[in-house]
């Protein structure tokens, strides 16, 4: 399932995020990667120990919680702090084909998350670099995304995916992963589906309909069955 969530950060967040992170001490990315992502990964990204990170990525998590596509989207059991990368053309920066590993350790030790759901928030508007697609592959394909600043993507972290080489310009980003209460994509789909299709008719019926009660008590019985929390 890729999920595009339009406008998480608002316009004033976005731009406290900007101007935080410009003012973090950016390091080579290959810093955090794996032993397979190292040999594909050429950009720039902000050490989790930042406290310009932190901040923004405070801003990124707030916004998180505040909106309702994600949260039906993703139900989200733990989301890792998010992180920050920037591929620059001067650099000829890019990150090729490659999968996200399946366990993350918190940045403080803490602890660990499953990676379920991969998510980027675009930071900077499109017309200002070429290139920087982030190419998500599936069984129906490659797709493109690049969307505008503030909008966020999903994916499933199994997915195979890449960076295009940023030609023109930088591409500035938010990155993390999620761990979420119902591991399996194809459920989370159903049930992103299900709650679509209930806000959806409720609209036309009202809450109260007795179709809309009965349809939502089996959406809570398959969340029941199915979340791992």
């Amino acid at each position: 399932m890729l999920v595009a969530v339009p406008a998480l950060l608002s316009p004033d967040q976005l731009a406290e995020v900007r101007l935080l992170i410009e003012a973090g001490d950016w390091e080579d990315g290959g810093a955090t990667a794996g032993k397979q992502s190292e040999l594909a990964k050429r950009n720039l990204q902000l050490p989790a120990s930042c406290p310009n990170a932190a901040a923004a990525g405070e801003i990124v998590l707030s916004a998180l919680s505040a909106n309702g596509l994600f949260m039906s989207a993703a139900l989200p059991h733990r989301v890792f702090p998010p992180l920050f990368n920037r591929y620059d053309a001067s650099a000829g920066h890019g990150f090729g084909n490659h999968v996200d590993n399946a366990i993350r350790y918190l940045p403080d030790r803490s602890g660990r998350i499953r990676t379920d759901l991969s998510a980027t928030v675009f930071l900077s508007d499109p017309k200002d670099y070429d290139g920087g697609e982030l190419i998500v592959e599936d069984t129906y394909g490659e797709h493109a995304v690049k969307l505008p600043a503030g909008d966020m993507v999903l994916y499933p972290s199994t997915s195979l995916h890449r960076v295009e080489p940023v030609t023109r310009g930088s591409r500035v980003a938010s990155f993390f992963w999620i761990q979420s209460m119902v591991r399996d994509d194809g459920q989370r789909t159903l049930l992103l589906e299900m709650d679509a299709a209930i806000r959806s008719l409720a609209g036309n019926v009202g809450d109260k309909d007795p179709s809309i009660v009965a349809l939502t008590g089996t959406y809570h019985n398959l969340l029941r069955r199915w979340a791992d929390c």
